[in-house]
């Protein structure tokens, strides 16, 4: 895809957003709405979803979504998750230009000197992902933002490390410990990866790379990390913010 530079600063502020779940049965649009309104107040340079845009096959939901993001005149980077329908997203959402594969609905895009790399990780009808048979692909896209003058923000639906809530955990990115050898093995590496998927902000290190779950659009899931444990949950919509600038980036949990 075609560089774009959007914001004459060295800095790029990227908004990551993910599990909306939009259905008919839910307010979760609702909650998506007043997310982009939060964001018109700090005009991101792009917008980056990470999968889980809608629920029960909800089709409508995809344009839906896009009208909200829309108003941001911002690129928008699109990967799916396990409840997202590819060949739906490409009819409806193909005009985006967000992918550029044949048959995996991954996404790059390069904005000044930072460049978004999103992998498809989804497996048809199953809740995990998998990453290990993208990991060609991912690595001629990790060399090609290898240069002194630019950076790479990885990102993927499935979460790559395990969160330590057991259930969520059955369903994570299979492939996780060839994936974090292979980014040990590299030295052209992304500065962050970035996933979704648990309906809850974590926080981890994968080959001592900083790696991130985003909140979720949609209602989150308690962080039930032993049986004894099972807190209330009144969460707010989540995203995250991840500002580059002079070199360095700043990721932020923002609770709207």
């Amino acid at each position: 895809m075609q560089a774009i530079c959007l914001n004459p600063r060295s800095a790029m502020l990227l908004a990551q957003i993910s599990d909306i779940h939009a259905s008919e049965k839910t307010d979760n649009l609702g909650r998506l709405r007043a997310v982009a309104e939060w964001l018109l107040s700090i005009r991101p340079d792009a917008i980056v979803v990470t999968g889980d845009l809608i629920d029960d096959h909800w089709v409508n939901g995809y344009r839906e979504i896009e009208t909200l993001l829309a108003q941001h005149e911002c690129p928008l980077s699109i990967i799916p998750g396990n409840s997202d329908d590819p060949s739906i997203m490409r009819q409806i959402l193909g005009h985006l230009d967000c992918w550029n594969h044949a048959s995996a609905l991954h996404t790059t895009r390069t904005l000044g000197s930072l460049r978004i790399v999103g992998v498809d990780t989804r497996v048809d009808g199953k809740a995990h992902g998998d990453i290990i048979s993208h990991l060609g692909w991912l690595s001629e896209n990790l060399d090609l933002g290898s240069s002194a003058s630019e950076a790479t923000i990885m990102f993927t639906h499935h979460h790559l490390f395990p969160t330590g809530i057991d259930p969520i955990d059955k369903a994570m990115c299979l492939g996780a410990d060839q994936f974090e050898q292979f980014i040990d093995d590299r030295t052209s590496r992304p500065i962050a990866i970035c996933s979704g998927h648990v309906h809850r902000s974590m926080f981890s290190t994968i080959a001592n790379v900083p790696s991130y779950i985003c909140g979720s659009i949609c209602a989150a899931n308690p962080p039930i990390l032993d049986d004894g444990r099972n807190p209330p949950v009144t969460d707010p919509p989540a995203i995250m913010l991840h500002d580059f600038r002079s070199g360095r980036l700043v990721s932020s949990h923002v609770s709207i």
